[in-house]
């Protein structure tokens, strides 16, 4: 049986392989010529293609490097790379609104978008369609994972704050980019577990030697990585023209569709261990994904801004943005807590993917402010369960530095 589904799953890895890679090509020839003619719109699409494409690239290529470099490299590294794509079009955003102050909501939108659907259609998706095919009510999630929630619960704490100065400025840097050095150190110190690759890079380390799979891999880096350079800009600067040209609110199409375009490879692959049986590897992935974006990726956005615009002031927040971030708290927080017994049940999955949903139906102001409370009702709610509260509560006070033995 295994002879019989080999090819037929090696045709499918090649499928995936030559199709992600051929995705940014039509945007790489249209960027060479200066008058393209192409309208807003097919900008869009064509950027949008190759930053998807590439972001596949980028994390099948980061599957590969961790055969051939030392663990601690690979978590620093597989850190960046997760984020590059999200990287790009926020950081973009970030440097130009150091010239322009009216694109500084747009680096909140792009932010608070992505960390709201990791979690909302993410971590939801991954538990559903395990929980489904392992006709079970829950999904376990792996010990080590305590890390990852400790961290996240960590960074969500001091983000409440950082609505009161107005303003995301380089003391929130700090505080966020030691919260993922500490992260990092602590994940190099905790026990490593035999890597487990799927798709086009299970199947070039099956079929290449040590050398072939290291030229696959850092090939695969530098074209995706080029795809993604010459296509953040154009993908983000377009959906403002097509805001303005649709009088489509721009900040919407930045906080939602750029998203879905940089996080749609890291939903898939989670999606996939689902599918084989292996959810807990995918929900694992997503929960660190989750404390990437939260330390690094708001971490750096002050930093752009303020290399930009050539003085230390913070990034400035409006009262939309104030609201954005709030609620992008108060949804990691209910998030992390919902897990810190490291069981995520169906109906916990149900209800985090109904208020990330809701939230699409409902866009004024009381209504975000309605579901800030909520999330933060259903939090206390949950911190009323003893065992929950027992588990949550060790979590964040314990040493976030495994013992070694």
């Amino acid at each position: 049986m295994a002879e019989q589904t080999r090819p037929k799953t090696r045709l499918r890895d090649a499928v995936m392989l030559l199709s992600a890679a051929l995705m940014p090509v039509p945007w790489m020839v249209c960027n060479q010529v200066e008058s393209h003619g192409l309208g807003t719109e097919w900008i869009a699409v064509m950027a949008g293609f190759a930053i998807v494409g590439a972001a596949f690239l980028l994390s099948w290529a980061a599957e590969l490097a961790e055969r051939d470099i030392p663990q601690a490299m690979a978590i620093l590294m597989l850190a960046l790379v997760s984020v590059l794509p999200e990287y790009a079009v926020d950081l973009h955003f970030a440097w130009t609104a150091g010239k322009d102050p009216s694109y500084a909501p747009y680096a909140v939108a792009n932010m608070t978008g992505a960390n709201r659907l990791l979690i909302g259609f993410g971590w939801a998706a991954v538990v559903l369609i395990s929980c489904s095919k392992t006709k079970s009510t829950k999904l376990l999630i792996h010990p080590q994972q305590k890390l990852e929630i400790r961290f996240l619960v960590w960074a969500t704490l001091f983000s409440f704050l950082i609505p009161l100065t107005g303003t995301i400025n380089l003391f929130d840097a700090a505080v966020l980019l030691l919260l993922f050095l500490l992260y990092a150190v602590s994940a190099m110190r905790s026990e490593s577990e035999e890597i487990q690759l799927v798709g086009p890079a299970a199947m070039i380390d099956r079929e290449t030697s040590n050398r072939g799979r290291r030229l696959w891999s850092l090939g695969l880096f530098v074209f995706a990585a080029y795809g993604i350079f010459i296509a953040a800009e154009p993908f983000a600067e377009s959906l403002v023209k097509i805001g303005l040209d649709w009088e489509i609110e721009e900040f919407l199409l930045i906080q939602w569709v750029a998203p879905l375009a940089s996080e749609s490879p890291e939903f898939i692959i989670a999606i996939l261990f689902a599918l084989r049986l292996r959810g807990s590897i995918g929900i694992g992935a997503l929960i660190s994904s989750k404390v990437n974006q939260w330390t690094l990726l708001v971490g750096a956005i002050p930093i752009a801004f303020a290399l930009s615009s050539g003085t230390t002031n913070g990034l400035p927040l409006d009262e939309r943005q104030t609201e954005e971030m709030l609620l992008t708290s108060a949804q990691s927080l209910f998030a992390a807590i919902l897990i810190a017994d490291l069981q995520f049940s169906r109906k916990e999955a149900i209800l985090l993917l109904t208020l990330f949903l809701g939230q699409f139906l409902f866009t004024s102001t009381e209504v975000r402010y309605l579901f800030i409370g909520l999330y933060f009702l259903l939090s206390v709610g949950l911190l009323f369960q003893r065992e929950r509260r027992r588990d949550f509560f060790e979590i964040v006070f314990s040493s976030p530095f495994p013992k070694r033995d």
